[in-house]
């Protein structure tokens, strides 16, 4: 019933400096937790050739592009030819793979962006996990707590998966498109391929391959 939601099914793990965290989970949000050790041990093994160490515990690649009004706090990874844009706020606890955008007045933290994802206007990406070529539109948000305060469960054809996690914002499969303006609850899991309409609302699960128009109109992409 849960296979879909299991890393292989939505990420490729090739595709972040990261690898090794998802090499023996079965789903993507029990690496989250692992985030901050695995900067702390992975920095300083970085080549400092390609990379210049900032206070105790950020790495920042010499290609990547980091503006002077973004806030960086660690533990923090940004990797080659990534971008950081004007007055982003990365909180710490974040990997920023490959070709990254992280945009004017993004908010990130606790997260793993895989290579070449883009998120590049004014989103807030919390406890969430962004597979390869994802991309988010201006003003996504991943929202990463519940109301209740309750532990998140995702709900996959009306059986519910507990995470154990009180944080959990999204994981976004490969290759996903999340239309401007949308709203990600908490658990949110979008499978690869998908798209999903601006202005959407989502919850749950949305399968791979699909469009996501709105709660209850799921369709498969042709």
């Amino acid at each position: 019933m849960f296979e879909q939601l299991k890393v292989e099914n939505l990420l490729d793990i090739n595709q972040t400096i990261a690898k090794e965290l998802f090499e023996n989970i079965q789903y993507p949000w029990q690496a989250l937790s692992k985030i901050s050790e695995f900067i702390m041990a992975v920095g300083p093994t970085l080549p400092e050739e390609k990379y210049d160490k900032i206070g105790r515990d950020i790495w920042v690649a010499k290609s990547a592009n980091v503006a002077p009004s973004a806030f960086l706090n660690g533990p923090l990874i940004i990797c080659e030819r990534a971008e950081v844009r004007h007055c982003a706020f990365i909180r710490g606890k974040a990997i920023v793979g490959e070709g990254c955008v992280v945009g004017n007045s993004t908010e990130l933290k606790g997260s793993i962006l895989f290579n070449c994802v883009q998120v590049p206007h004014y989103n807030y990406v919390g406890d969430s996990i962004l597979g390869y070529k994802a991309h988010t539109g201006a003003g996504t948000i991943t929202s990463n707590l519940k109301s209740d305060k309750h532990k998140i469960s995702i709900s996959v054809a009306g059986d519910k998966l507990d995470t154990g996690l009180k944080k959990l914002g999204a994981i976004i499969g490969d290759n996903v498109e999340v239309g401007c303006n949308s709203v990600l609850n908490p658990g949110s899991i979008i499978g690869r391929n998908s798209n999903i309409y601006p202005l959407s609302m989502v919850r749950g699960f949305v399968p791979k391959d699909s469009i996501y128009k709105q709660a209850g109109e799921v369709v498969d992409k042709r």
